[in-house]
C-alpha cells in the first residue's frame, strides 16, 4: 500500500478533531503529507422586506454585504484550520483547502485537487430517522470517492 497524500475533512466540531486525530496518525505512519479542507456553505441571508413568516413583520436589514460575509467566513475557516495544524500536524506537510458549497462535494474536489490517496472524515454515527433527516456527509463521500475513505465515528462518551 502505497498512501503519500492524505486528505482530512474538518469543521469546527469535536467529530472533525477526532477525525483528524486518526488522519495526523496515518500521516505519521506513512509519512505522507496532510491535506486539510474546511468547507462553507453558502449562508442564506434574509431580503429587507420579505414577511418574516413567524413574526408577521418584515425582517430587519442585515449590515454589510457578500463581500463582508465571505471575508468572515474565510477567516472563519482559516482558524479552524490553523487550530487542527497546531494540534495534530507538528512536522507534517499540510496543504490547506477551503471550499465553498456542499460540504460532501467539497471533500471529494478537494480531494481530487489534491490527488488523495485516501480520505478521512468523521461521523456522527446517526441512524434511522436521524440519518434521513440529517443526511450523511460520510456515507456521500464513500459512495463518490474515486479512493479509500477512512471513516471515523466519535465514540459514544465524548458526544
Amino acid at each position: 500500500m502505497n498512501i503519500k497524500k492524505i486528505l482530512i475533512g474538518i469543521d469546527n466540531s469535536k467529530i472533525a478533531e477526532h477525525a483528524a486525530a486518526y488522519g495526523f496518525e496515518l500521516a505519521h505512519a506513512f509519512k505522507a503529507q496532510v491535506g486539510l479542507v474546511h468547507v462553507i456553505e453558502p449562508a442564506i441571508m434574509p431580503i429587507t422586506g420579505n414577511v418574516d413568516p413567524m413574526l408577521g413583520g418584515t425582517m430587519q436589514d442585515i449590515p454589510g454585504n457578500d463581500l463582508e460575509l465571505m471575508d468572515i467566513q474565510n477567516q472563519a475557516s482559516k482558524r479552524v484550520v490553523d487550530h487542527i495544524a497546531e494540534k495534530f500536524g507538528k512536522d507534517a506537510l499540510i496543504t490547506h483547502f477551503t471550499e465553498f458549497g456542499d460540504t460532501a462535494d467539497g471533500i471529494l474536489e478537494a480531494g481530487k485537487e489534491f490527488n488523495a490517496d485516501v480520505i478521512v472524515v468523521g461521523t456522527h454515527s446517526r441512524s434511522g430517522l436521524d440519518r434521513l433527516l440529517m443526511g450523511s456527509v460520510a456515507e456521500h463521500v464513500v459512495r463518490h470517492a474515486t479512493v479509500p475513505v477512512f471513516v471515523v465515528p466519535l465514540p459514544n462518551h465524548d458526544e
